[in-house]
This record gives structure tokens, C-alpha cells and sequence, in this order.
């Protein structure tokens, strides 16, 4: 770099004398001065012009291809009906055709505008690096998505069981899955976290098995207690009869013998099954001899004094 500023042929590149600096100068003022101000305002006249119409059809062109693209999304819907594909493919079907055509209408309006499509993808092609760097988490939610969507673990309407979550599957998006839950909440779950956890789907079978556990005292007549039980599971049309109810002692406890009661159901009807047995347990068993048993200690009190004259 000193070589550099040394040489005196580099010097005169750099240093300009105050006489050539003061040539230049006023030789711009007179070119200035001698521009044609009609010509200059009839270009620029011509510029707004020309640029105000290309505005003008970028601008019916978004609204169009929007229309266009509304129009294309109902057909995608549609077909995708009409061919029974599943629920859970539409919304994600619907919004990847979205944004494709919001890109593609985009690079038309960028061309109307006189950028070249070279230069528009290369731009769209280094946002998209950048982008991808900065949201890795996000476009690794998007694979979850189509993992999801390929290899369907759950589809829309299933109840199900992951990340600490439970509840109906109201939508999978490109980059969540949405969940209701039984209290109306509404939960958006990234689907990366989703597709690589643990997920227990309560809808894959038709029928589930429903499970009650009671504890009884000892000493009480287990024969009376399971008669009454199976009759209570019975009566309800709700469970099923194939396979049949199966109650027997599950357990002995410290302080009580534990029953347990099994009984399938149709997927729909279990909790209503459950929790209407559960009642009926709690409320007619005592009448066939049943005591519900709740834990005690007992505490032996010994008088230190009595023990000490004792010896």
C-alpha cells in the first residue's frame, strides 16, 4: 500500500490540482446551463407517462391473477373433493397453491415493471438463502407438514395425544397442526415437534375400551359387588356385549381390595359411557354391601411414665 502511494503516476490519479478541480466545475455549470429545460420536462413527461401505465397494468394484472388464482384454489378444492381425497390434504393442498401463485403473479408483475426474470429469480433465489438460513425451524416445519401429510399419523377430526396436548385435529397448515381441545382452547403445535414425538391417536380404531377401577373393604361380599357392577355395564345399550364386559380383582391393596371393570365401547360414545358408570358405581354400590375404603393411620399412644414405673 505505501509502494502504492508512492509512485508518482498513482499521486496524480489521486491528487487533483485546485485549477482542474475548478475547470470541471464550471464546465458542469455550463452544460447545465445550456440544457433545453422543454426537452428535459417533455422526457420526463414521456417517463411518468409510460411509468404511470405500467403501474396501471401491474395493478389490474395483481387484481386479475388474484381473481384468477381465487377461482383456481376453488377447482383444486373441488377436484380434490370429487376425487375423495382426504380432509387433511385440502387446507395444505389450498395453501401451497396459494402462495405459488401469489410468487408467479409477482415475477409477471416484476417483468411488466422492466425488470428482467433473471434478475427477479436471482433476487427470489438469495431471499430464499438468506431466508432459509434465518428459519431453518420454520422450513423444518414445513417437511413435518408433508411427513404428516405422506405417512398420516392423524388426519382432521382425530383425537389425539402429543406434546402434552390433547384434542380434536381441527387443521394441519404448512407449518402448525391445529388442535381443539375438550375446554375450547385452540392449540397450533409446529409440525417438526409433532411429526418426531410420540403421538396417541384415539380415532384409528372404531372401538375403545373403557376401564373403571374400584376400591372396596375388606371382608365385603366380592360375588354381590361384581354381580352389581356387571349389571350396571350391561344395562347401558352403549357397551358392547362382543367383547363381553370382563370385571375381577385387580389388586390387594394395604388397605382395600381394588376391582376392576372393563367394558368396549364405540369410539364416539366413551365418555359418555364412563362417566355415566361411574356414577352408577358410586351411587348403587354401597347398596349391594360396598364400602369405599379412604386411608386411615392409626396412632398408638404410650404414656412414658407409666412404662418408666412399670420397670
Amino acid at each position: 500500500m505505501l509502494k502504492f502511494f508512492l509512485q508518482t503516476e498513482n499521486i496524480d490519479k489521486l491528487i487533483v490540482p485546485d485549477s482542474v478541480q475548478k475547470a470541471r466545475f464550471a464546465q458542469a455549470v455550463k452544460d447545465l446551463a445550456n440544457m433545453d429545460v422543454k426537452v428535459i420536462w417533455q422526457e420526463m413527461m414521456e417517463w411518468l407517462i409510460w411509468t404511470g401505465i405500467k403501474v396501471c397494468i401491474s395493478v389490474a394484472i395483481f387484481y386479475i391473477g388474484r381473481w384468477l388464482l381465487t377461482r383456481l384454489i376453488n377447482i383444486v378444492d373441488a377436484f380434490l373433493s370429487r376425487r375423495n381425497i382426504d380432509t387433511s390434504l385440502h387446507s395444505f393442498g389450498k395453501t401451497a397453491t396459494k402462495v405459488v401463485g401469489y410468487i408467479a403473479i409477482f415475477i409477471i408483475i416484476f417483468n411488466v415493471l422492466g425488470f428482467e426474470s433473471s434478475s427477479v429469480l436471482a433476487v427470489f433465489a438469495s431471499m430464499g438463502l438468506a431466508i432459509g438460513m434465518a428459519l431453518s425451524g420454520t422450513l423444518q416445519n414445513f417437511a413435518g407438514g408433508i411427513m404428516i401429510l405422506v405417512l398420516r399419523p392423524y388426519r382432521i377430526g382425530d383425537y389425539i395425544e402429543a406434546q402434552g396436548v390433547s384434542g380434536t385435529v381441527a387443521d394441519i397448515q404448512l407449518f402448525t397442526t391445529k388442535i381443539h381441545t375438550t375446554d375450547k382452547k385452540t392449540i397450533y403445535i409446529p409440525n417438526n415437534s409433532i411429526s418426531t414425538s410420540i403421538i396417541n391417536n384415539y380415532s384409528t380404531s372404531k372401538t375403545r375400551r373403557c376401564s373403571w377401577k374400584v376400591s372396596v373393604s375388606y371382608g365385603d361380599n366380592y360375588d354381590d359387588i361384581r354381580t352389581a357392577m356387571l349389571d350396571i355395564i350391561t344395562r347401558d345399550e352403549r357397551a358392547l356385549s362382543d367383547p363381553a364386559p370382563y370385571i375381577r380383582i385387580d389388586a390387594l391393596a394395604d388397605s382395600a381390595v381394588v376391582i376392576e371393570a372393563r367394558a368396549w365401547v364405540k369410539n364416539a360414545d366413551f365418555w359418555g359411557l364412563y362417566d355415566d358408570v361411574t356414577e352408577a358405581f358410586y351411587k348403587e354400590l354401597p347398596k349391594h354391601g360396598a364400602n369405599f375404603p379412604f386411608p386411615q393411620l392409626d396412632v398408638h399412644i404410650t404414656n412414658e411414665q407409666d412404662s418408666s414405673n412399670a420397670n
